[in-house]
């Protein structure tokens, strides 16, 4: 008896799920609150991006749209796939950068990032700080004591294989300093490292720093950008290209920040939310939101956004591969070389 009701049971709620779906279906997109998962730690620049662009998202979509965090696993793999799961009904987003196109190399999963559709909202410049209590006052300073004590650097950057982490082995490479790499799940817990002296160095982004470096948190060393930096209160901070022009080989890279959909989505969704985009990237709030950031806002999404995904993860893969950093060959999922 128990059995058959069982199944009975079964039965009903599959036929409420695809009452509900239909229902759905029927009306205009979005017909209830839709779910942003950030694959990076709150407070680090993705988390900053998403929360601040969904807030106005919301207002445009008249829907409430809820963002949590899922860190973990390598490149982010962990929110990814979770959301990868869940039905491509343009009610489950995730929030990305550039720094999740290695997931696949350094075995976090087995996919290609053509299985989503970005919308990528901006970039900023990376930064390589210390903690405002060291001795060091200068890249030249952070050269100099490593020659003299061959002592290896402690060194935060986000997670293994992402943005920060492709430049501290772009550093490493044309300077001879022995960095010892601490991944962590996010720039937040990594800036945090720094500061409390857990790492001795990190390299983030200007947006997630200029609010602790403007606070006495973090000094700044050099900008890992062919351009110097001025930033209000500070000063200007140099370019690292200036005492080693060889990180032009490689650099600077483009870093991509947003949030992506299924791709197999429904058309007309990614349309709903392409109009929603759009506006929403030509607001105030957005573009008084990123000159007080740091950030270089971009809007692309669609095949304009998916395109750079690409580009993205064939230069990161392949670059990783000539440094020796990646746990499978970009070959292995067919990434076409640079």
């Amino acid at each position: 008896m128990n059995t058959v009701l069982n199944k009975i049971t079964t039965l009903l709620l599959i036929l409420m799920s695809v009452i509900a779906s239909t229902a759905d279906a029927a009306r205009p997109y979005p017909v209830r609150p839709i779910s942003n998962t950030v694959v990076w730690s709150a407070g680090g620049g993705t988390d900053a991006v998403n929360r601040m662009v969904m807030a106005e998202m919301s207002k445009v979509l008249k829907t409430r749209i809820n963002v949590v965090n899922k860190t973990g696993g390598i490149a982010g793999s962990i929110g990814m796939n979770a959301v990868l799961r869940k039905r491509a009904d343009g009610y489950n987003l995730v929030g990305l950068s550039s720094s999740n196109v290695v997931a696949a190399v350094n075995g976090g999963w087995n996919k290609r990032m053509d299985v989503w559709s970005p919308f990528i909202v901006g970039s900023s410049p990376d930064v390589i700080s210390v903690s405002s209590n060291s001795e060091i006052k200068s890249l030249d300073d952070l050269v100099n004591q490593f020659n003299s004590s061959q002592k290896p650097f402690k060194a935060g950057a986000g997670g293994t294989g992402g943005i920060h982490h492709l430049y501290l082995l772009e550093l490493a490479r044309v300077s001879g300093i022995d960095f010892r790499f601490v991944p962590y799940p996010g720039s937040a817990p990594s800036q945090t490292a720094a500061i409390t002296g857990e790492v001795e160095v990190v390299i983030t982004s200007m947006a997630e720093q200029a609010q602790l470096i403007r606070g006495g948190k973090l000094r700044p060393l050099a900008m890992l950008h062919p351009d110097s930096f001025v930033l209000e209160d500070v000063g200007t901070i140099p370019s690292a290209f200036d005492k080693f022009p060889e990180l032009a080989t490689h650099l600077p890279l483009s870093q991509a920040i947003g949030f992506a959909i299924n791709n197999e989505a429904p058309k007309e969704v990614k349309e709903k939310l392409g109009q929603a985009f759009e506006q929403v990237m030509k607001s105030p709030a957005v573009t008084e939101w990123a000159k007080q950031n740091y950030y270089q806002l971009s809007g692309k999404h669609g095949e304009a956004a998916r395109k750079e995904f690409a580009e993205l993860e064939s230069f990161f893969t392949w670059t990783l591969q000539g440094l020796g950093s990646n746990k499978f060959s970009p070959e292995k999922f067919a990434i076409p070389k640079p």
